[in-house]
């Protein structure tokens, strides 16, 4: 009997999964209800450890999210892995990583949460790896390393939080003499896993790993973990009084960054990681302004179009014999319509264009921080990195889509249903679902007085952004070596998470090595009792060989030992 593999079905299983998920939360949201499951699994020191499940609505909608982007994600992967031999093993990676997703998202309980955030990471690791190429091993070891930080910082907060007789992040207070470490250590986490400043390196490396597990990592998964973590904790993290203020300054710099990194890129994967780096940048901007639940709305639609983006690099990067470097594409209008509909339509939500999913979540992030903020520095970064998105954005469009062909055209003559499926599946929701969420949840109840000058400010930047890569891309405009390489390796910080910190802990290895482990450490380990037990063996065997006159006289000695201790 012929089985048919996992990949065949898990489609659809996902979708159903992902439509079951989307009517619980709409339910949810309509009766206004949290349900709370809970079980004890053990006791610690007078202290239960609970498995809780949280069925909320936002819970359950960014769940939805990531089953309905994985179900498309795994029919794209139909076409792009159909040479792999162990396909089915693929698959059950992917699974694997989407259940510990939805672990993270679900459970509440700092302790059991940990199965899912440690999920993550590891499953990550093996995903990144999946190649396995001498690449693929350094991306995989400094996203590894990255998230142990990360991982590290959570079991030092569940140790912190011992004396609260829980671990449950519905019913934390903030009266512990360890509260600022306990926020600061949670912060932490939560950057290195969304890849904030300095932790960001990782990103772009993981590229490595197939354009499919891209396509679900930095849209609805693991970069999108620490968002969740913040916003879940939002309420106890927020009472402490710098929280914000450090939020915001991370953020701002990583969206500047990682938008001027990507305006020097050429590797079409890296220019997506780094677009998702700065919308990251964003939520994390929005949790820093205290807007939680416009970050977890801007979450939401940057999953779906940033999925649909990664989906169409793919079929580029398979309709180009894998292929990335945008300077060997072009004139893919011609070719792939479908495709490059799709391109535009994500490049345009990502930069804000008006009506499509994003417009609705920047444009609200923005002008809720000119009503609640006064820092100008903070308000030009956010109109620069504004910009900034719009001309990496048209730059990509133009190089791929209008650009002369610099190759040979290896492309479909038709797009197969295994593309064209998904694309469609994720376009509607990328132009649709800003408005349809605007619409059923009310996401702000306020009403803002702003000058009517700064509410076109935001679309001014995005035109002047599209202006200027047009005009960039018609000269050919030289750059300084040293800025490019400056802001190709993100401002340093890639050699700095690779290079330097490989030599220093290299030479402190030698070190060790020579003085303890190859000396003294010898000599008081393994070598020394191995001469230690020769020296008594030779010194035995003298004695065996020596006859029974030793042991006569060893017995003769001992008998009068033992009468003089006796006596």
């Amino acid at each position: 009997m012929n089985m048919k593999p996992i990949s065949m079905y898990s489609p659809r299983m996902l979708m159903l999964s992902s439509f079951v998920t989307f009517v619980g939360s709409m339910w949810l949201m309509f009766l206004n209800k949290i349900i709370v499951l809970e079980w004890e699994l053990a006791s610690l020191f007078l202290t239960p450890i609970n498995i809780t499940l949280m069925l909320d609505m936002k819970g359950m909608l960014f769940s939805s999210v990531v089953l309905f982007i994985s179900s498309n994600v795994m029919s794209f992967s139909t076409l792009y892995m159909k040479e792999d031999k162990f396909i089915d093993r693929f698959t059950i990676l992917v699974l694997l990583f989407v259940l510990s997703m939805n672990l993270l998202i679900y459970i509440p309980n700092m302790i059991v949460l940990l199965l899912g955030w440690d999920g993550l990471g590891i499953i990550s690791f093996i995903l990144v790896i999946y190649y396995q190429n001498p690449k693929s091993l350094a991306a995989g070891m400094i996203t590894a390393m990255t998230n142990r930080i990360g991982d590290v910082m959570i079991l030092l907060s569940i140790a912190m939080t011992l004396n609260q007789g829980h671990w449950n992040i519905l019913s934390m207070w903030n009266e512990s003499d360890y509260f600022p470490f306990q926020v600061l250590m949670i912060l932490v986490a939560a950057m290195t896993k969304s890849a904030q400043m300095p932790f960001s390196s990782w990103l772009p490396a993981a590229m490595a790993a197939p354009t499919p597990v891209s396509a679900l990592v930095h849209s609805s998964t693991l970069v999108t973990a620490g968002v969740f973590l913040l916003i879940r904790f939002y309420p106890f993290l927020s009472s402490f009084e710098w929280f914000n203020l450090l939020l915001l300054y991370m953020a701002m710099m990583t969206m500047t960054m990682a938008g001027l990194s990507a305006t020097v890129e050429c590797d079409m994967k890296k220019i997506i990681a780094l677009s998702t780096l700065s919308q990251l940048g964003l939520m994390m901007c929005s949790l820093g302004f205290n807007l939680p639940l416009l970050a977890y709305f801007h979450m939401v639609v940057h999953a779906m179009f940033k999925a649909l983006l990664f989906i169409c690099a793919g079929v580029l990067i398979y309709s180009h014999m894998h292929s990335q470097d945008l300077r060997w594409m072009g004139n893919l209008i011609n070719q792939m319509p479908m495709t490059s509909s799709c391109i535009m339509v994500a490049n345009l939500a990502m930069s804000g264009f008006p009506f499509l999913a994003a417009f609705y979540t920047k444009d609200s992030i923005i002008e809720m921080s000119m009503y609640n903020l006064n820092s100008t520095n903070v308000m030009i970064l956010l109109y620069l990195s504004l910009g900034i998105t719009a001309f990496y954005s048209m730059r990509f469009s133009l190089n791929v889509l209008w650009a002369p062909m610099n190759s040979a055209p290896f492309y479909f003559l038709s797009e197969p249903k295994s593309v064209s499926t998904p694309m469609i599946m994720l376009g509607i929701p990328s132009i649709m679902s800003g408005m349809f969420l605007w619409w059923y949840y009310p996401f702000i109840n306020t009403y803002m007085n702003l000058n009517p000058l700064a509410m076109k400010a935001p679309l001014a930047m995005i035109f002047m952004g599209f202006l200027i890569a047009w005009a960039w891309s018609a000269k050919s405009n030289k750059m300084s070596y040293s800025l490019q390489v400056f802001m190709s390796y993100m401002w340093y910080l890639t050699p700095i998470s690779t290079q330097f910190l490989m030599g220093w802990y290299m030479t402190l290895s030698k070190y060790y090595l020579e003085t303890v482990d190859q000396a003294w450490l010898e000599y008081l380990g393994g070598t020394g009792m191995h001469l230690a037990m020769v020296n008594y063996s030779n010194k035995s065997l003298k004695i065996n060989l020596a006859g029974p006159l030793n042991y006569i006289i060893l017995s003769i000695v001992t008998f009068f030992m033992v009468g003089l201790t006796l006596t």
